[in-house]
């Protein structure tokens, strides 16, 4: 008898042991933030943390997102493409088509199923942006416990006051942060409430398992706002302008190997610095942007620290990206200097344990009327602005256009991964064409789990670059967001800048314009007419995507040239 409880109690042993020797796994998500923002892609901001990851990990030049923040979050919680996972456009509206839903869709499995499956702890932390319903008292089948993850703590709205968070929540209800008594309400800053609660969940998981953790910060969304100790690091950093800034980051990006030497610099989308600039302004709104970043690098940092304290950092995969490039959208940065709300008599202050839903305030808690226009900085919580597109222009350096297109500028961002347990050498770069849709097949493959939705993964495991070898996609990578639309198959890319119109009914088609990817990565010489073939192979393959996941039909109806 006592042999078989000695032998059971091996078995037993002998099974948690081999559960532990799966790596834990960590996934941070950042927002909108460009190809260039990080130290170790270029950037002049402070990211010690991030850099570290990079040089004793892998970072890949070639790897995309699905150029906005809805589509990508859904694509990558679920391996497929946007349309796939219910998210063609945005959680705002429902269109009733199967690609555009505006929720994420309940026949697509996520991460967090798939490693819940093999027996991992998932938890997440920061911004959700899947599910139409925000409200307490709405359906939550798509809010994250009833997608598969334990424990919860975020936003489910897109953006809001980093200050005073719209729809925040903890695990299924949602909260105030001037009442939660893990916060003090004269501290409160969202970037590090994400940190915070990441950490908390590291310490109070279940040691026998190994864990799943999504870690998605707001930064650098707008609104600017920034803590003034991380602000003043900067005083001073861009009083040389956006040229200055943009081109010692293009240098920086070829001498790290990170762009080829015939890459070149896509021409600038900002006036002079000396041409009628606000300069004073403008280089205070990059430095509370790059105070935002740096405030995220440190949470990654507490983070990292905690996973060292806790013995547990050479059997951790880490994975960083972000989920569209640089933003040029114009938030209350423009215009005429005063108060976002027209009739402030009206307003009243909610009160400290109201839930708030306001992604823009225009009165906050304690009765300060929200100021925007071109005077404005930002900062604290009674301001509310973007850094604008000139700003985004140097952020997804060398690259042209923004977050909502598919040209580079929008859906080229990095990826950096970090796992001492299996990638070996120091500072590697690999010029692999990875995609969002990746990471789902890549979490199936470390956590020893069987993938068993109904709808076939889009991606590919990216496992074998982590042991050095080489890897094949063999397929296209597809792209379409308001019928901007793009297909890039080797060292091709075929892209198209379409328009949706003010109406919400119509769109207008864009011109397909090819462009050789080893060969000007910037998207600055058109081939279009000289490889003719080329267009109508490429398109083809779009046109077959289109229809497969959902593209098509689409909610608008394309604007006929009448002329």
């Amino acid at each position: 008898m006592k042999l078989r409880v000695a032998h059971l109690l091996f078995l037993f042993l002998g099974i948690s042991v081999k559960a532990q020797q799966r790596p834990n796994i960590i996934v941070f998500l950042s927002d909108d933030m460009g190809y260039s923002d990080i130290g170790c892609y270029g950037s002049e901001i402070h990211t010690p943390n991030l850099d570290q990851l990079a040089q004793t990990g892998i970072r890949f030049s070639q790897f995309y997102n699905g150029a906005r923040c809805c589509p990508t979050r859904a694509s990558l919680l679920t391996g497929l493409y946007p349309h796939q996972a219910g998210m063609g456009w945005m959680r705002d509206t429902d269109y009733q088509l199967p690609g555009y839903r505006g929720d994420l869709n309940p026949k697509a499995t996520t991460m967090a199923e798939v490693a819940k499956s093999a027996g991992y702890s998932i938890f997440l932390t920061g911004k959700w942006h899947v599910s139409q319903n925000i409200k307490e008292d709405g359906a939550k089948t798509s809010w994250p416990l009833q997608r598969g993850f334990d424990r919860y703590y975020g936003t489910i709205q897109g953006a809001g006051s980093y200050f005073d968070p719209a729809a925040l929540c903890r695990d299924n209800h949602l909260i105030s942060p001037f009442t939660d008594p893990e916060y003090k309400t004269d501290s409160f800053y969202y970037t590090d409430a994400i940190t915070h609660e990441a950490i908390r969940f590291i310490k109070e998981r279940d040691a026998s398992k190994p864990f799943f953790l999504y870690v998605t910060y707001t930064a650098a969304h707008w609104p600017l706002h920034a803590k003034p100790a991380d602000i003043a690091k900067y005083k001073g950093k861009y009083d040389k302008g956006w040229d200055a800034v943009r081109d010692a980051r293009f240098r920086k990006l070829r001498q790290e190997g990170l762009l080829s030497n015939n890459t070149e610099l896509a021409p600038a989308d900002y006036p002079g610095w000396d041409n009628g600039v606000d300069k004073a302004v403008q280089a205070a709104r990059m430095e509370i942007y790059a105070a935002i970043i740096d405030d995220m690098d440190q949470g990654i940092g507490a983070i990292l620290a905690t996973l060292k304290q806790q013995g547990i950092d050479n059997n951790t995969v880490i994975m960083y990206m972000q989920d569209n490039g640089g933003c040029a959208e114009d938030i209350g940065a423009t215009g005429a200097t005063g108060n976002w709300a027209p009739h402030p008599e009206t307003l009243k202050p909610l009160k400290k344990d109201e839930i708030s839903y306001a992604t823009i305030p225009q009165i906050t808690r304690d009765g300060k009327l929200v100021q925007k226009g071109k005077g404005v900085i930002g900062g604290p919580d009674s301001t509310y602005i973007s850094y604008g597109k000139f700003w985004a222009n140097v952020s997804n350096t060398p690259f042209r256009e923004y977050k909502h297109w598919v040209h580079e500028g929008g859906i080229s961002t990095p990826l950096i991964v970090h796992y001492p347990g299996l990638i070996t050498g120091k500072n590697k770069i690999t010029p692999f064409v990875g995609h969002i849709i990746d990471i789902m097949p890549t979490i199936v493959e470390l956590t020893g789990a069987k993938y068993t939705g109904s709808i076939p993964l889009e991606g590919v495991s990216l496992v074998p670059l982590f042991k050095g070898k080489s890897l094949d996609r063999g397929k296209a990578i597809c792209w379409e967001h308001e019928m901007n639309k793009a297909v890039r198959l080797g060292d091709w890319k075929l892209v198209s800048k379409g328009e949706l119109l003010k109406d919400k009914e119509h769109y207008k088609e864009g011109k397909w314009e090819l462009y050789n990817m080893k060969k000007d990565r910037s998207e600055l010489h058109d081939l279009s007419e000289l490889y003719p073939e080329k267009v109508q192979e490429l398109s083809a393959i779009w046109n077959a995507y289109a229809r497969r996941v959902g593209v098509l039909p689409a909610p608008w109806k394309p604007l006929l040239d009448l002329n």
